[in-house]
C-alpha cells in the first residue's frame, strides 16, 4: 500500500499494539496521531495541551504497563524536554517512544534543531528511518528496544521523511498483554538520592 512516512508510523504503531497516544500537533508531525486516531477503540488517542503533557501522559501510561507514543516536533521536544530526560533515567514498563518530526530548511518552524542531539544527551536510543517502509519497521523496533533494555525510544523523522510517500508492506496487530502494575518508588520517584542511582554512567 502506498503511504506517507507519517503513516507508515502510524501504522507500525498500530501493529506493535500501542494502547494510548498522546500528542501535541505540529507539521511535520501531525498526520501520525491523526491517522491513529482512526483506527479503533483498541487505541486511545488524544491531543494534549502541549508536548510536555503528552509526553508525561506517555510516560505514566507505560508505568501502568502498556505500549505508549507521543509525537511531537523538534521544537515540541524542547517543551518535553523536562519529563523527557527523567524518563531516560527512570525506564519503562509498557515500551515507551517518541517520535520527533525535525523540520530541516524551516518549512513551517521558527528553527531548525537535529534531535539526535537530544537523544545523545539523555543516553537512549535514536532510530531514523529513511523510507516510510523503514517509518513502519523501526517505530516496531523501537518497541521491542524500549522494553528489552528498559528505556524511552527516539524514532527522529524529518519533514522529507515524513511527507514522502512509498510502497508498504502491512502486517497484523500484535495485541500485547497489558504489565500489572507494580509500585516501584526507587524507579519511577525521581528524588535526587534515587536519580542518581538510576543515572548509570
Amino acid at each position: 500500500k502506498i503511504m506517507l512516512g507519517n503513516e507508515a508510523f502510524a501504522r507500525g504503531a498500530w501493529e506493535a499494539g500501542v494502547r494510548v497516544v498522546s500528542s501535541y500537533p505540529g507539521t511535520p508531525s501531525t498526520e501520525v496521531t491523526e491517522t491513529l486516531a482512526k483506527c479503533g477503540d483498541e487505541v486511545h488517542v488524544e491531543w494534549a495541551p502541549n508536548e510536555k503533557v503528552a509526553t508525561e501522559v506517555a510516560v505514566g501510561a507505560s508505568i501502568g504497563g502498556v505500549r505508549a507514543l507521543s509525537c511531537m516536533k523538534h521544537v515540541g521536544l524542547n517543551v518535553a524536554a523536562d519529563p523527557f530526560y527523567t524518563a531516560a533515567y527512570n525506564g519503562v514498563t509498557g515500551g515507551l517512544v517518541l517520535l520527533v518530526a525535525d523540520d530541516n530548511g524551516c518549512h513551517s518552524s521558527q528553527n531548525e534543531q537535529d534531535s539526535r542531539f537530544h537523544g545523545r544527551a539523555a543516553g537512549v536510543p535514536v532510530l531514523e528511518p529513511a523510507d516510510p517502509q523503514e517509518c513502519k519497521d523501526y517505530i516496531k523496533l523501537a518497541y521491542d528496544i524500549s522494553e528489552k533494555y528498559d528505556t524511552v525510544v527516539l524514532v527522529r523523522s524529518n519533514t522529507r521523511i515524513s511527507h514522502s510517500r512509498g510502497i508498504v508492506e502491512e502486517g497484523e496487530r500484535t495485541e500485547r498483554e497489558i504489565i500489572p502494575y507494580e509500585k516501584n518508588i526507587p524507579k519511577f520517584v525521581a528524588m535526587p538520592a534515587m536519580a542518581r542511582k538510576n543515572h548509570i554512567a
